[in-house]
């Protein structure tokens, strides 16, 4: 879980600096509105990364679908990472009204990481966040 948590945080200072991505949720960030209370309660800050993409549910797709690396599913408990569009798997059955009041928009990406070097995985991820 340490080398988990380790990769996601590197994923997610990284997916910051993306042009295609609007927005990134992991609580080891300083932009993430509970850091300050994930750093108390947590040592490490988990393995879950979400982002919004500039471009919507196309982009989402665009991602999710050029990853070889990443395994497409809905599942978050795998030393492999994992990547899903939530709007479309696991709130699916959620009204949009809900969603939206969660957050859980069509461009968001959420991705499990796993314990595939790091490099590797922004290598999966960067010719789906190119425009």
């Amino acid at each position: 879980m340490k080398q988990q948590s380790q990769n996601a945080l590197a994923l997610a200072q990284w997916l910051e600096k993306q042009p295609g991505v609007e927005r990134v949720y992991h609580p080891g960030l300083k932009s993430h509105p509970q850091h300050a209370l994930a750093m108390r309660q947590q040592k490490a800050g988990g393995a879950i990364v979400s982002f919004v993409l500039k471009g919507g549910k196309k982009a989402a797709f665009k991602l999710i679908n050029q990853t070889k690396l990443c395994s497409i599913t809905a599942n978050l408990g795998d030393t492999r990472t994992t990547i899903t569009n939530p709007a479309t798997t696991t709130h699916c059955r959620v009204s949009p009204e809900a969603r939206k009041a969660a957050g859980i928009t069509d461009g968001l990406v959420r991705i499990a990481v796993g314990l595939e070097n790091i490099n590797d995985l922004k290598i999966d991820l960067i010719d789906g966040l190119k425009k």
